[in-house]
Parts: C-alpha cells; structure tokens; sequence
C-alpha cells in the first residue's frame, strides 16, 4: 500500500461540507456512535477498513474478532504508524485515544484486553470507517 502522504488538515467547516452528521459528530466532533448500531460490527468477509474522512486503509478484515463491546474492534492496524494515539481523560480515568494520523479523524480507544498475538483491542466507531471489499479497489486518497 506504500507510505501515506502527510497530513491532512481541513477546517471543520470543510470537514462539514463533506461528511454526513454522525461521521462529522464521532471524527471531528468528539462523539461516540452507540454500542451495536454498526453495521459493520456484521463484516465478515474479506477487505480493508479505511478511514472514513481520508480513506486511509487503515485496519485489514483478517484483523478484526467479534470482542463482544458492541463496536468493531481489530487486533493490529495495517501500519501502526497511519495510528495517533494520545491520552484521553474525559470518563476520569486514562484511556488510549486513536485517530487517523493523516487527518486527525477520531477512530476510537486502544485497549491492552485483545487476542493474540498482540494483546490489543482497537475498539473503534464504525461511523469512523468504510469497508472495501476484497477485489473493489481502494478510492483514492482525498485531498
């Protein structure tokens, strides 16, 4: 998949212009979707996992396991680099925040309670990503 380009930053309101309202609340706005309302918590096939604001591929099908949270949630990212993380105290105790590290998209929390073989659990927003299938091709990076 080769390196990303660097980062990619929009103002809010042309995020705005581009996202629909629940992507836009969870990846710039500091939301959360609710547990179980993803479709993709039901992929099961084969494909990539990109960012839902840039596109950038982010996690790979054959990373992901049902963890039970009502979330998508991967064990590894394809890169780790195409992942910022930072810390995040907003319930009072530290949580590993994750976004996409070429927009600055907010993708979810990174937990130490995973499968093998990394132990992690990439607890995501399925509004924060899109699902290509095996075989379609990836669309191309947005500017």
């Amino acid at each position: 998949m080769g390196e990303p380009p660097g980062p990619l930053r929009k103002p809010l309101s042309e995020w705005a212009g581009i996202l629909d309202a629940a992507r836009l609340r969870v990846l710039f706005q500091d939301g959360t979707e609710a547990p179980w309302t993803s479709p993709l918590n039901d992929v099961k096939q084969a494909g990539t996992f990109i960012c839902a604001a840039c596109y950038l591929p982010l996690f790979e099908a054959d990373a992901k396991f049902d963890s039970g949270t009502g979330w998508p949630s991967f064990f590894r990212p394809i890169d780790p680099a195409r992942i910022a993380t930072q810390l995040d105290f907003k319930l009072g105790v530290p949580r590993t925040e994750y976004h996409c590290a070429r927009c600055g998209g907010h993708q979810g929390h990174v937990f130490d309670d995973g499968p093998a073989p990394t132990g992690q659990r990439y607890c995501n927003n399925g509004v924060s990503l899109l699902f290509v299938p095996q075989g379609q091709p990836l669309p191309a990076l947005r500017d």
